[in-house]
């Protein structure tokens, strides 16, 4: 079994080394301003995620998604080398979407805010159906018991 810091440790090794390739060695003009986020690898070593962003629209990440799949090759033997590792990992690219993630639940909180101000304004608005306050208190029901006892039930003298 492999060590978890292993792990960890050739996974981010794995990410500098994509980062520095693509930085430097690539000259492919279908490449776009691209940034290595993650990489992750597996327990075993042999396949590795690399996670990316690209600044542009649709068309420049799916350009840089193809120079990225032509330039696999170069860039799995020079992660294979430097790791110094028996199976050189297959590398798989995969677009890192967070920036979009991010701007949904941004718009979500932005909806729930809106939300809220509106049942606060609301609230500040509303009437009570009844009385401001349906419960008896307690000095009503001793002001009612005694009441109570003197009109309704005949006192002992009464009786006879």
């Amino acid at each position: 079994m492999t060590d978890p810091a292993k792990v960890r440790r050739h996974a981010e090794r794995i990410r500098e080394l994509v980062a520095s390739v693509v930085r430097s060695q690539i000259k492919d003009p279908r490449l776009g301003m691209i940034t290595i986020t993650d990489a992750r690898i597996t327990a075993d070593l042999r396949d590795a995620t690399v996670f990316y962003t690209v600044l542009g629209d649709a068309a420049a990440q799916a350009s840089t998604a193809a120079a990225l799949e032509s330039a696999k090759g170069m860039l799995r033997s020079t992660v294979g080398k430097a790791l110094g590792l028996r199976h050189s990992p297959t590398l798989t690219f995969v677009l890192d979407d967070v920036q979009d993630q991010v701007k949904h639940i941004d718009d979500l909180l932005a909806a729930a805010r809106q939300s809220d101000a509106e049942v606060q304004r609301l609230a500040a608005q509303a009437k009570y159906a009844g009385e401001a306050q349906p419960y008896r208190l307690d000095e009503d029901e001793d002001a009612e018991g005694d009441q109570d006892d003197d009109e309704g039930t005949p006192s002992a003298t009464d009786r006879r």
